[in-house]
């Protein structure tokens, strides 16, 4: 299982429109890596968090500012009281 994996997947999505069409939609980890050992490669759980800690560190300090600031007001329309 390995972080490369989920890489080359994520590129493969590129020149692979059924792939790119099941990917464009949200699904629970495991369907993830069913759909990756479909095309011969292992992801795990670890690998998905790893590559989301990845994209955050690369993001500015404004995006991730902004980020939270939109969440804490989806947060707050949902928790009425």
């Amino acid at each position: 299982m390995s972080l490369e994996d989920l890489d080359r997947l994520l590129e493969l999505r590129h020149t692979d429109a059924a792939l790119a069409a099941r990917l464009a939609s949200p699904m629970e980890l495991p369907e993830l890596m069913a759909l990756a050992a479909e095309r011969g490669f292992q992801v795990s759980g670890d690998d998905v968090l790893q590559a989301r800690e990845r994209e955050l560190a690369q993001r500015s300090s404004e995006d991730l500012q902004r980020e939270q600031g939109e969440e804490a007001r989806r947060l707050r329309h949902f928790i009425h009281g």
